[in-house]
Protein backbone atom coordinates (compact mmCIF):
# COMPACT_ATOMS: atom_id res chain seq x y z
CA UNK A 1 0.00 0.00 0.00
CA UNK A 2 1.32 2.78 -0.87
CA UNK A 3 1.61 6.58 1.23
CA UNK A 4 -1.66 8.58 1.78
CA UNK A 5 -1.79 12.26 1.31
CA UNK A 6 -4.07 14.35 2.36
CA UNK A 7 -3.79 18.32 1.94
CA UNK A 8 -4.84 20.41 4.79
CA UNK A 9 -6.08 23.53 4.34
CA UNK A 10 -10.29 23.57 5.58
CA UNK A 11 -11.63 21.83 8.94
CA UNK A 12 -13.34 19.24 6.58
CA UNK A 13 -9.38 18.21 5.43
CA UNK A 14 -9.41 17.04 9.12
CA UNK A 15 -11.92 14.82 9.32
CA UNK A 16 -10.54 13.24 5.87
CA UNK A 17 -7.19 12.73 7.12
CA UNK A 18 -8.87 11.32 10.88
CA UNK A 19 -11.12 8.72 8.28
CA UNK A 20 -7.96 7.87 5.78
CA UNK A 21 -5.34 7.02 9.24
CA UNK A 22 -8.36 5.02 10.45
CA UNK A 23 -8.70 3.02 7.62
CA UNK A 24 -4.90 2.62 7.82
CA UNK A 25 -4.64 1.98 11.08
CA UNK A 26 -7.35 -1.10 10.84
CA UNK A 27 -5.49 -2.46 7.64
CA UNK A 28 -2.55 -2.76 9.97
CA UNK A 29 -4.25 -4.46 12.79
CA UNK A 30 -4.26 -1.58 15.27
CA UNK A 31 -7.04 -2.26 17.58
CA UNK A 32 -9.87 0.53 17.67
CA UNK A 33 -8.89 1.90 20.33
CA UNK A 34 -5.40 2.83 18.80
CA UNK A 35 -6.78 4.13 15.85
CA UNK A 36 -9.06 6.49 17.73
CA UNK A 37 -5.50 7.57 19.52
CA UNK A 38 -3.80 7.91 16.17
CA UNK A 39 -7.07 10.14 14.69
CA UNK A 40 -6.70 12.01 18.01
CA UNK A 41 -3.68 12.69 17.37
CA UNK A 42 -3.92 14.01 13.74
CA UNK A 43 -6.76 16.18 14.57
CA UNK A 44 -4.46 17.89 16.85
CA UNK A 45 -1.61 18.73 14.77
CA UNK A 46 -4.17 19.52 11.46
CA UNK A 47 -5.80 21.87 13.72
CA UNK A 48 -2.85 23.51 14.23
CA UNK A 49 -2.06 23.51 10.32
CA UNK A 50 -5.50 25.16 9.85
CA UNK A 51 -5.02 27.65 12.74
CA UNK A 52 -1.67 28.54 12.23
CA UNK A 53 -0.02 27.90 9.02
CA UNK A 54 -3.58 28.22 6.79
CA UNK A 55 -2.15 24.93 4.59
CA UNK A 56 -0.14 22.06 4.79
CA UNK A 57 -0.19 18.28 4.57
CA UNK A 58 -0.58 14.81 6.16
CA UNK A 59 0.96 11.79 5.20
CA UNK A 60 0.06 8.34 6.45
CA UNK A 61 1.91 5.26 5.68
CA UNK A 62 2.21 1.81 7.48
CA UNK A 63 4.66 0.60 8.94
CA UNK A 64 6.55 -2.98 9.75
CA UNK A 65 9.69 -3.61 11.59
CA UNK A 66 10.73 -6.59 12.98
CA UNK A 67 7.07 -8.18 12.77
CA UNK A 68 5.70 -5.14 14.70
CA UNK A 69 3.05 -3.11 12.61
CA UNK A 70 2.10 0.43 13.13
CA UNK A 71 0.72 3.74 11.33
CA UNK A 72 3.74 6.69 10.65
CA UNK A 73 2.15 10.15 10.32
CA UNK A 74 3.58 13.37 8.83
CA UNK A 75 2.41 16.83 9.23
CA UNK A 76 4.44 19.50 7.71
CA UNK A 77 3.45 23.21 6.30
CA UNK A 78 5.22 26.22 5.41
CA UNK A 79 3.98 28.51 7.94
CA UNK A 80 5.34 30.71 10.60
CA UNK A 81 7.30 27.98 12.42
CA UNK A 82 6.93 27.80 16.42
CA UNK A 83 9.55 30.43 18.47
CA UNK A 84 9.84 28.00 21.26
CA UNK A 85 9.12 24.22 20.55
CA UNK A 86 9.95 23.21 24.04
CA UNK A 87 7.25 25.51 25.56
CA UNK A 88 4.83 24.78 22.90
CA UNK A 89 4.72 21.09 24.59
CA UNK A 90 4.20 22.02 27.35
CA UNK A 91 0.56 21.49 28.28
CA UNK A 92 -1.42 24.49 28.82
CA UNK A 93 0.67 27.07 26.19
CA UNK A 94 -1.11 28.51 23.35
CA UNK A 95 -0.82 31.46 21.52
CA UNK A 96 -4.51 31.65 20.51
CA UNK A 97 -7.19 30.77 22.85
CA UNK A 98 -7.06 27.45 23.22
CA UNK A 99 -6.19 25.31 25.92
CA UNK A 100 -3.25 24.54 24.97
CA UNK A 101 -3.37 20.62 24.79
CA UNK A 102 -2.57 20.30 21.15
CA UNK A 103 0.74 19.71 20.73
CA UNK A 104 1.44 18.09 24.11
CA UNK A 105 -1.42 15.73 23.60
CA UNK A 106 -0.44 14.78 20.27
CA UNK A 107 2.91 13.80 22.07
CA UNK A 108 1.01 11.71 24.98
CA UNK A 109 -1.38 9.76 22.08
CA UNK A 110 1.18 8.55 19.91
CA UNK A 111 3.94 5.70 20.56
CA UNK A 112 6.76 8.62 18.73
CA UNK A 113 6.86 12.25 18.27
CA UNK A 114 9.10 14.47 16.78
CA UNK A 115 8.98 18.05 16.13
CA UNK A 116 11.27 20.23 13.63
CA UNK A 117 10.01 23.75 13.51
CA UNK A 118 11.90 27.12 12.22
CA UNK A 119 10.61 30.33 12.38
CA UNK A 120 9.37 31.88 9.19
CA UNK A 121 10.28 28.45 7.40
CA UNK A 122 7.27 26.26 9.08
CA UNK A 123 7.05 22.75 10.79
CA UNK A 124 7.39 19.03 10.47
CA UNK A 125 5.96 17.05 12.90
CA UNK A 126 6.38 12.95 13.03
CA UNK A 127 4.59 10.41 14.71
CA UNK A 128 4.40 6.77 14.78
CA UNK A 129 1.72 4.53 16.64
CA UNK A 130 2.68 0.84 17.26
CA UNK A 131 0.11 -2.28 17.25
CA UNK A 132 0.66 -3.42 20.87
Amino acid sequence: MQDERVSIEHEADIVTARQKARELAAASGLSRTEQTLIATAISEVARNIVSYARRGEVVLALLEDHGRHGVLVVATDEGPGIADPELALKDGYSTSSSMGMGLPGARRLMDEFELETAVGKGTKITMRKWSR
